[in-house]
């Protein structure tokens, strides 16, 4: 356990320098990034570990891994973010657990999520996934709307009981006018994310960015980054 501490603090340690250094290079304040470390695959000993070095924020995307890791680590100080595609069957155990979810993409999954939240007397904070490879009117590969879909999902999501619209997320695309553009798609998404705040002006978050190009995320403007494998090493996923 020691050396797996060793290892995770090294990572965590650099991670955090790449960070403060595209800060520094945006003309940012390392404040106005936070860290979620995507902890998918691994033990509830990682996050524990993770936590002692100071991690205050996780994200898992599969609900069969994150529900069991959650309650065993439910005495640490941490804020848990869904990231992954939801399907409504799962909406229920998602809402015990979740502080945010970031990938909300229809309508149905809205109504699912309120329904559970305010089951749970919780309140969830939620992000609009933006699908940036699809579209006028379609869906992304990897989940999301469409640019033209987000500002009647945030209008169901801000008016829904038990939730919160917090803001957008995206993942960089593999396909369409942005694939191997990073800083492009993350510009796209800064403006749809100050067209959002003239309507919603509390719907501040903006996630982007993972392990291979969160430099380009926090010089277009992210406030949230998602890192995993540049934190906790590359292995085989489980299941």
């Amino acid at each position: 356990m020691t050396d797996r501490k060793d290892e995770l603090a090294a990572n965590l340690a650099k991670v955090e320098r790449r960070i403060a250094d595209a800060c520094a290079a945006a003309g940012r304040g390392r404040e106005e990034v936070t860290l979620i470390v995507v902890t998918k695959t691994y033990p509830a000993t990682d996050v524990r570990i993770l936590s002692e070095l100071g991690v205050r924020h996780v994200a898992e995307n599969r609900d069969q891994d994150a529900a069991p890791k959650a309650a065993a680590c439910a005495d640490l100080p941490l804020t848990w973010h869904f990231v992954g595609q939801l399907q409504t069957n799962k909406v229920r155990s998602v809402a015990g657990y979740a502080d945010f979810v970031q990938s909300v993409d229809r309508s149905k999954l809205v109504t699912a999520l309120s329904k559970e939240a305010v089951r749970a007397g919780r309140e969830l904070g939620c992000l609009i996934q933006v699908a940036l490879d699809a579209g006028e009117s379609a869906r992304g590969e990897r989940g999301g709307v469409a640019p033209a879909g987000i500002e009647e999902l945030a209008a169901l999501v801000a008016e829904a009981p038990g939730l919160r619209l917090g803001g957008l997320m995206t993942v960089a695309p593999l396909t369409g006018e942005y694939a191997g553009r990073e800083q492009a798609a993350f510009g796209r998404l800064m403006d749809l994310s100050t067209d959002l705040r003239r309507s919603h002006p509390a719907a501040t978050m903006v996630s982007a960015g993972m392990s291979a190009d969160l430099e380009q995320a926090v010089a277009a403007g992210a406030t949230h980054v998602r890192v995993g494998s540049a934190v906790l090493g590359v292995r085989p996923r489980l299941g």
